[in-house]
């Protein structure tokens, strides 16, 4: 998508962080953006902001694990604005804690905004992009931590993996036809994700590690150090316009990701594939190939 002005874009998670740094970067290159947001103050303090810099925006109070609410926000968006064109799909919550002492209640809301959230914006739009044949482009909000893993934010990190997976995998259904797919893999940024626990819904109140007040004071101070996101957001738009499947934007984590993948080629074996294996791989990789081609050409990425 070279050409983004007068276009629709709808970013969840976007009163604030990467989303907002989104809608300032999209905003300034003359795309209507829809932010939506749970909290009803942060989402008026960007509207507020965005609209005195004479950006073209529109505010949806959204909880992302309501699908009725998402299908909802869709169809306002068309309503204000039109047909949709870029879908990002960014809200996300964080736990720290042994991955040992959570409970349900812990895995239901970090699984359900941090995965289902993105689940529920690419049935809700995905249908919508096709359907008005105009082409476009989602960007599904991972993390490095989709690549690299360790102590702390175990929940968060297999949600991380699993935004990633998806993401790729929907690259290959969806670029032949027009519509590209970046995953965005950021490391630390600016933002307010650390209050994560003031939204947290009574229905997942039990929880096996609250963070103390000494913990959530470290974790605020460890992110006024992060990345401006204004610098994500115009790092997104880039990746759209240049339609690259990984959005990677802090070279903070280059050597660590080197290392986990020199680990995992260590660890194959060192013996000859069994051929009957191997013809149903190069079948596979074929297919994988093919639809690379395709979306690539559909892209203009040939």
């Amino acid at each position: 998508m070279q050409d983004v002005k007068g276009k629709v874009a709808f970013i969840t998670g976007g009163a604030n962080g990467i989303g907002f740094g989104m809608a300032q970067a999209f905003t300034a290159a003359g795309m209507k953006v829809v932010i939506a947001d749970i909290r009803r103050d942060h989402l008026d303090r960007a509207l507020e902001q965005l609209r005195k810099e004479g950006r073209t925006v529109h505010g949806i109070q959204l909880d992302v694990t309501d699908r009725k609410a998402m299908a909802a926000a869709a169809d306002e968006c068309e309503r204000v604005f039109g047909k949709v064109h870029v879908v990002c799909n960014n809200a996300g919550i964080n736990w720290f804690g042994p991955m040992e002492e959570a409970t349900y209640e812990d895995w239901d809301w970090i699984m359900g905004v941090n995965l289902n959230g993105v689940i529920n914006g690419l049935v809700t739009f995905i249908p919508r992009l096709k359907a008005h044949g105009e082409g476009g482009h989602i960007v599904n909000t991972a993390s490095m931590a989709s690549f690299v893993s360790g102590p702390g934010a175990g929940i968060y990190t297999g949600a991380k993996f699993a935004v990633r997976g998806i993401s790729e995998c929907l690259w290959y259904h969806l670029a032949p036809q027009g519509i590209g797919v970046s995953i965005l893999c950021p490391g630390l940024v600016k933002s307010y994700i650390y209050q994560s626990e003031q939204i947290r819904p009574a229905q997942f109140a039990h929880t096996g590690q609250a963070p103390s007040e000494e913990f959530t004071r470290r974790l605020e101070e460890v992110h006024q150090v992060g990345m401006e996101p204004l610098e994500v957001g115009e790092k997104v738009l880039r990746g759209i316009r240049r339609a690259d499947m990984y959005i990677l934007s802090h070279p903070d984590h280059k050597e660590e990701v080197r290392q986990v993948f020199a680990e995992i080629m260590t660890a194959f074996p060192d013996e000859t594939p069994e051929p009957r294996r191997m013809a149903f791989e190069d079948f596979r990789r074929q297919q994988k190939a093919e639809a690379r081609n395709k979306g690539d050409a559909a892209l203009g990425r040939a």
